[in-house]
């Protein structure tokens, strides 16, 4: 029987408020000398690493350092955001493998294109830095695997962004599932409903001045430059994303999982289709609804992703439903509640969402040796749900998956989509 009652919502929703309030309102603490400070290099300054720049010069206990993008002209302008906030301005590089030969540079921070997750993080790892790497951590399967063996070899602290993982109302609402105040779970849908602007076809032309193409291109094969290649499209084409269930998708799959308690499932069906971007260049599907089973947990977890939406489900854009014998609970960044039997509303209350806490766990654990909120392992285990949802998709049919070896059995055409080698000095290593 379910076991939330009003007493417990009361209590759940002062101590949500007590940390919403913290994370919102809490000053920045004045920066420690700068010997005590990690020295971290922001890898990609376009999109996501501005956000994570900014945030990591504000914490007292690490330093940008350095920052690297293959696009020397937009280094003035991101070295002067940090400046600003942290009082001193890093040095530009234009070629990660410089940074990593920096033994100054103590931490990477890999906010790059999907297609440069891996081997940023491999090669970080190589070099003995800590590794802060956004998600998905990578284009395929193999990738993912090889990253967790750089960690542990090693012995990097590598932190996924997947930053709900160090936020309190979610820690919160999993000491709940895992209490059995839900009863037995059975399922949980995770859904990203949207909406997303077109990539219309345009003409390839000559790479811009200053722009490295070498460099971005990395591990995907050759391309001529295309400025929808190298900006928003790049996410929804196969050589280099894995569209919105790998980029935003991700985030609630990872939730899910994390809720339901499972590693890898047995079974995967894909039903999906580019219905709403008919005549633009995307490659990935806009809608999908994609099946995970798990039979040992007796589970079933089922994705949803619409990117023609102007509304959202559930109250929230991206969210997660977990459905248990004694009641349902429905979370998002904003806000949780949990809804029990005969639909009586045991608890509803909103919340504030920071990427902090995330950053400041992979700090932490720096410094202490300790594991991160979202490990490698953690992060590959979720980013693999999204490639082999992918991976039906772009096959046409279910997928069986031996969660034992980790590989799919009984379908070349998919086993051979589970990884590439890379191209020329930028491989993906079978040794790591």
């Amino acid at each position: 029987m379910l076991t939330v009652n009003r007493r417990d919502a009361l209590v759940h929703t002062a101590a949500g408020a007590v940390a919403a309030a913290t994370l919102s309102v809490a000053p920045t603490p004045a920066k420690a000398a700068a010997n005590d400070r990690i020295s971290v290099c922001v890898i990609g300054v376009r999109g996501r690493g501005r956000g994570l720049g900014t945030d990591f010069a504000g914490r007292p206990e690490a330093q940008v350092t350095h920052i690297c993008d293959v696009n020397e002209p937009l280094l003035g302008g991101y070295a002067k955001q940090i400046s600003d906030v942290q009082k001193s301005e890093p040095k530009a590089v234009t070629d990660l493998r410089r940074v990593l030969d920096d033994k100054s540079v103590d931490a990477i921070v890999v906010a790059t294109p999907d297609h440069w997750h891996a081997l940023a993080t491999i090669w970080g790892c190589q070099a003995g830095k800590h590794v802060y790497v956004e998600k998905p951590i990578s284009h395929n399967p193999f990738e993912g695997q090889q990253m967790v063996a750089a960690a542990r070899k090693y012995n990097r602290v590598v932190q996924v962004g997947t930053q709900s993982r160090s936020v309190p109302h979610y820690l919160e609402a999993m000491e709940l599932l895992r209490a059995g105040k839900l009863g037995k779970l059975h399922m949980a849908k995770a859904w990203n409903s949207q909406l997303r602007r077109r990539v219309p076809e345009v003409p390839d032309s000559p790479v811009p001045t200053g722009l490295d193409w070498d460099i971005w291109q990395g591990p995907a094969p050759e391309r001529p430059f295309n400025a929808n290649r190298y900006t928003y499209g790049w996410r929804w084409m196969w050589d280099y994303g894995t569209g919105d269930m790998g980029n935003d998708g991700v985030h609630d799959l990872d939730i899910a999982r994390w809720g339901l308690g499972v590693d890898y499932p047995t079974e995967v069906h894909a039903m999906a289709d580019k219905l709403h971007f008919a005549g633009d260049i995307q490659e990935t599907p806009d809608t999908q609804i994609v099946t995970f089973r798990f039979p040992k947990q007796q589970a079933i977890l089922v994705y949803e992703q619409r990117l023609w939406s102007n509304y959202v489900q559930e109250g929230f854009e991206n969210g997660v439903a977990f459905y248990g014998t004694e009641g349902y609970m429905v979370i998002g960044r904003r806000g949780w509640r949990v809804v029990g039997r005969k639909n009586e509303v045991l608890f509803d209350k909103q919340v504030a969402f920071s990427d902090i806490p995330h950053i400041e766990n992979f700090l932490s654990c720096i410094k202490s040796g300790s594991t991160p909120q979202c490990d490698i392992a953690e992060g590959h285990r979720s980013t693999l749900l999204a490639h082999l949802g992918n991976l039906s998709y772009r096959v046409g049919r279910t997928l069986n998956f031996d969660a034992e070896n980790l590989a799919i059995t009984g379908d070349a055409e998919a086993t051979a989509l589970m990884k590439r080698s890379g191209r020329g000095a930028f491989q993906i290593p079978d040794k790591v």
